[in-house]
Protein backbone atom coordinates (compact mmCIF):
# COMPACT_ATOMS: atom_id res chain seq x y z
CA UNK A 1 0.00 0.00 0.00
CA UNK A 2 1.31 3.45 -0.83
CA UNK A 3 1.10 5.92 2.18
CA UNK A 4 1.06 9.75 1.05
CA UNK A 5 4.11 11.87 2.50
CA UNK A 6 1.55 13.28 5.11
CA UNK A 7 0.80 9.66 6.28
CA UNK A 8 4.59 8.92 6.09
CA UNK A 9 5.24 11.97 9.02
CA UNK A 10 3.12 10.12 11.03
CA UNK A 11 6.17 8.23 12.40
CA UNK A 12 9.01 10.13 11.23
CA UNK A 13 11.22 11.22 13.93
CA UNK A 14 13.75 14.47 13.54
CA UNK A 15 17.81 14.16 12.77
CA UNK A 16 20.92 15.37 13.58
CA UNK A 17 22.13 16.19 10.75
CA UNK A 18 19.55 16.63 7.60
CA UNK A 19 22.44 17.15 4.53
CA UNK A 20 24.43 13.78 6.36
CA UNK A 21 21.32 12.07 6.26
CA UNK A 22 20.83 13.20 2.37
CA UNK A 23 23.90 11.85 1.21
CA UNK A 24 23.51 8.57 2.87
CA UNK A 25 19.99 8.47 1.34
CA UNK A 26 21.48 9.13 -2.01
CA UNK A 27 24.71 6.42 -1.87
CA UNK A 28 22.23 3.84 -0.78
CA UNK A 29 19.47 4.64 -3.17
CA UNK A 30 22.34 4.54 -5.89
CA UNK A 31 23.76 1.05 -4.74
CA UNK A 32 20.09 -0.24 -4.85
CA UNK A 33 19.16 1.24 -8.39
CA UNK A 34 17.67 -1.04 -10.69
CA UNK A 35 19.43 -0.60 -13.35
CA UNK A 36 22.86 0.81 -14.50
CA UNK A 37 21.65 4.61 -14.44
CA UNK A 38 20.59 6.08 -11.70
CA UNK A 39 18.20 9.01 -12.29
CA UNK A 40 18.21 11.86 -9.44
CA UNK A 41 15.45 14.83 -9.55
CA UNK A 42 16.91 17.56 -7.53
CA UNK A 43 15.31 20.82 -6.09
CA UNK A 44 16.34 24.71 -4.90
CA UNK A 45 17.25 26.42 -2.34
CA UNK A 46 19.71 26.60 0.73
CA UNK A 47 18.55 23.55 2.43
CA UNK A 48 19.33 21.65 -1.40
CA UNK A 49 22.69 23.43 -1.19
CA UNK A 50 23.55 22.32 1.82
CA UNK A 51 22.48 18.73 1.04
CA UNK A 52 24.37 18.72 -2.52
CA UNK A 53 27.54 19.76 -0.92
CA UNK A 54 26.92 17.18 1.82
CA UNK A 55 26.38 14.88 -0.97
CA UNK A 56 29.38 15.79 -3.10
CA UNK A 57 32.20 15.34 -0.57
CA UNK A 58 30.55 12.49 1.20
CA UNK A 59 28.09 9.70 -1.06
CA UNK A 60 30.22 6.99 -2.77
CA UNK A 61 28.62 7.14 -6.07
CA UNK A 62 29.53 6.84 -9.38
CA UNK A 63 28.64 10.29 -10.73
CA UNK A 64 29.80 8.98 -14.44
CA UNK A 65 26.54 6.60 -14.16
CA UNK A 66 23.49 9.65 -12.68
CA UNK A 67 21.42 11.74 -14.86
CA UNK A 68 19.94 14.61 -13.23
CA UNK A 69 16.77 16.39 -14.03
CA UNK A 70 15.24 18.80 -12.11
CA UNK A 71 11.55 18.88 -10.39
CA UNK A 72 10.96 23.21 -10.81
CA UNK A 73 12.47 26.10 -12.10
CA UNK A 74 12.20 29.77 -11.38
CA UNK A 75 11.78 31.35 -14.90
CA UNK A 76 14.49 33.11 -15.03
CA UNK A 77 18.05 33.01 -17.29
CA UNK A 78 20.02 29.66 -16.52
CA UNK A 79 22.77 31.91 -14.87
CA UNK A 80 20.37 34.19 -12.29
CA UNK A 81 21.12 33.65 -8.83
CA UNK A 82 18.19 32.35 -8.23
CA UNK A 83 18.29 29.60 -10.80
CA UNK A 84 17.87 26.39 -9.08
CA UNK A 85 19.73 24.57 -12.12
CA UNK A 86 22.86 27.56 -11.39
CA UNK A 87 21.95 26.04 -7.30
CA UNK A 88 22.80 22.54 -8.69
CA UNK A 89 25.73 23.37 -11.10
CA UNK A 90 27.41 25.31 -8.56
CA UNK A 91 27.10 22.90 -5.47
CA UNK A 92 27.23 19.30 -7.17
CA UNK A 93 28.00 19.10 -10.98
CA UNK A 94 30.82 21.44 -10.89
CA UNK A 95 31.93 19.76 -7.45
CA UNK A 96 31.61 16.29 -8.76
CA UNK A 97 33.04 17.15 -12.16
CA UNK A 98 31.72 14.20 -14.05
CA UNK A 99 28.27 13.41 -14.06
CA UNK A 100 26.49 11.26 -16.47
CA UNK A 101 24.34 14.04 -17.63
CA UNK A 102 22.61 17.31 -16.62
CA UNK A 103 19.12 18.06 -18.38
CA UNK A 104 17.72 21.42 -16.38
CA UNK A 105 14.25 22.41 -17.27
CA UNK A 106 14.90 25.28 -20.45
CA UNK A 107 13.71 28.95 -19.47
CA UNK A 108 15.55 30.65 -22.54
CA UNK A 109 12.30 30.48 -24.83
CA UNK A 110 10.75 33.56 -23.77
CA UNK A 111 7.74 31.77 -23.43
CA UNK A 112 7.31 29.54 -19.71
CA UNK A 113 4.59 27.47 -21.36
CA UNK A 114 6.72 26.56 -24.20
CA UNK A 115 9.30 25.77 -21.91
CA UNK A 116 7.51 23.57 -19.73
CA UNK A 117 5.78 21.65 -22.92
CA UNK A 118 9.43 21.33 -24.11
CA UNK A 119 10.47 19.67 -20.48
CA UNK A 120 6.97 17.74 -20.66
CA UNK A 121 7.99 15.61 -23.77
CA UNK A 122 11.66 14.72 -22.06
CA UNK A 123 9.85 13.72 -18.62
CA UNK A 124 7.50 11.21 -20.79
CA UNK A 125 10.03 9.24 -22.24
CA UNK A 126 11.93 9.12 -18.62
CA UNK A 127 9.15 8.14 -16.87
CA UNK A 128 7.76 5.66 -19.60
CA UNK A 129 11.35 4.30 -19.96
CA UNK A 130 13.89 4.40 -17.18
CA UNK A 131 11.72 5.96 -14.85
CA UNK A 132 13.22 7.86 -11.40
CA UNK A 133 15.36 6.25 -8.96
CA UNK A 134 14.93 9.44 -6.39
CA UNK A 135 13.17 12.80 -6.50
CA UNK A 136 14.59 15.60 -3.86
CA UNK A 137 11.89 17.51 -2.49
CA UNK A 138 11.63 20.62 -0.03
CA UNK A 139 8.72 21.91 1.79
CA UNK A 140 7.99 25.97 2.24
CA UNK A 141 6.90 27.47 4.74
CA UNK A 142 3.30 27.64 3.29
CA UNK A 143 3.45 24.29 3.08
CA UNK A 144 4.22 23.60 -0.71
CA UNK A 145 6.82 21.39 -2.85
CA UNK A 146 8.56 21.49 -6.36
CA UNK A 147 6.55 24.63 -7.18
CA UNK A 148 3.72 22.83 -6.70
CA UNK A 149 1.34 25.73 -4.74
CA UNK A 150 -1.75 25.77 -2.16
CA UNK A 151 -4.92 26.80 -4.21
CA UNK A 152 -3.34 26.54 -7.59
CA UNK A 153 -4.85 24.51 -10.38
CA UNK A 154 -1.49 22.93 -10.92
CA UNK A 155 -2.67 20.71 -7.99
CA UNK A 156 -5.04 19.01 -9.64
CA UNK A 157 -3.36 18.42 -12.85
CA UNK A 158 -3.39 14.72 -13.92
CA UNK A 159 -2.14 14.55 -17.32
CA UNK A 160 0.86 16.79 -18.16
CA UNK A 161 3.65 16.09 -16.48
CA UNK A 162 5.51 19.66 -16.63
CA UNK A 163 3.79 22.84 -16.77
CA UNK A 164 4.39 26.72 -16.54
CA UNK A 165 2.43 28.29 -12.87
CA UNK A 166 3.27 30.77 -10.48
CA UNK A 167 1.78 31.04 -6.39
CA UNK A 168 -1.47 32.67 -6.37
CA UNK A 169 -1.44 33.11 -3.17
CA UNK A 170 1.76 35.93 -3.72
CA UNK A 171 4.09 34.68 -1.23
CA UNK A 172 7.13 33.29 -4.04
CA UNK A 173 7.98 35.12 -6.70
CA UNK A 174 8.75 34.55 -10.21
CA UNK A 175 6.93 32.93 -12.54
CA UNK A 176 7.95 28.73 -12.18
CA UNK A 177 7.90 25.84 -14.43
CA UNK A 178 7.58 22.40 -12.19
CA UNK A 179 6.72 18.97 -12.65
CA UNK A 180 3.46 17.51 -11.44
CA UNK A 181 2.38 15.07 -9.30
CA UNK A 182 2.42 11.75 -11.88
CA UNK A 183 6.11 12.49 -12.14
CA UNK A 184 6.74 12.89 -8.13
CA UNK A 185 4.23 10.04 -8.03
CA UNK A 186 6.30 7.92 -10.36
CA UNK A 187 9.65 7.88 -8.47
CA UNK A 188 11.00 4.95 -7.08
CA UNK A 189 12.23 6.89 -3.50
CA UNK A 190 11.44 10.69 -2.96
CA UNK A 191 13.34 12.26 0.07
CA UNK A 192 12.05 15.55 1.49
CA UNK A 193 14.55 17.58 3.58
CA UNK A 194 13.38 20.20 6.08
CA UNK A 195 15.18 22.31 8.37
CA UNK A 196 14.73 24.98 10.67
CA UNK A 197 12.11 26.76 12.76
CA UNK A 198 10.49 28.64 9.71
CA UNK A 199 9.32 25.33 8.29
CA UNK A 200 7.79 24.05 11.70
CA UNK A 201 4.19 25.60 11.38
CA UNK A 202 3.80 23.65 7.97
CA UNK A 203 5.18 20.19 9.53
CA UNK A 204 2.98 21.16 12.18
CA UNK A 205 0.00 21.66 9.75
CA UNK A 206 0.68 18.45 7.70
CA UNK A 207 1.07 16.45 11.42
CA UNK A 208 -2.24 18.14 11.93
CA UNK A 209 -3.56 16.26 8.54
CA UNK A 210 -3.77 19.90 6.53
CA UNK A 211 -4.19 18.91 3.23
CA UNK A 212 -1.10 21.27 2.54
CA UNK A 213 0.76 20.22 -1.69
CA UNK A 214 3.72 18.48 0.18
CA UNK A 215 1.25 15.81 2.45
CA UNK A 216 -0.15 15.07 -1.52
CA UNK A 217 2.75 13.02 -2.41
CA UNK A 218 2.48 9.48 -2.93
CA UNK A 219 5.82 8.09 -4.53
CA UNK A 220 6.33 4.58 -3.91
CA UNK A 221 8.62 5.15 -1.03
CA UNK A 222 8.52 8.43 1.03
CA UNK A 223 11.73 9.52 3.22
CA UNK A 224 11.12 12.56 5.87
CA UNK A 225 14.16 14.25 6.81
CA UNK A 226 13.14 17.07 9.13
CA UNK A 227 15.64 18.43 11.80
CA UNK A 228 14.87 19.47 15.77
CA UNK A 229 14.39 23.03 14.86
CA UNK A 230 11.30 22.31 11.93
CA UNK A 231 10.01 18.89 13.96
CA UNK A 232 9.58 21.08 17.31
CA UNK A 233 9.66 24.47 16.60
CA UNK A 234 12.62 25.58 18.43
CA UNK A 235 16.03 25.02 18.56
CA UNK A 236 18.13 22.58 21.91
Amino acid sequence: MIETAVQVLDSVEPVDDVPEAFAEVVEERFAARVGQRFVLFLSGGPTAAACYDRAAEQADVDWSLVDIYMGDERFVAADDPAANQRLVREHLVERVGDVGSFTPMPTDAGDPDACAASYDAVLRELVHGHGIDLIHLGLGPDGHTASLFANSASLDVTDVFALATEDPNGRNPHPRLSVTYPVIDSARSAVFTVVGTEKHDAIAQLQDGDDLPAGRVAAHEILWLVDAAAFYGKVG
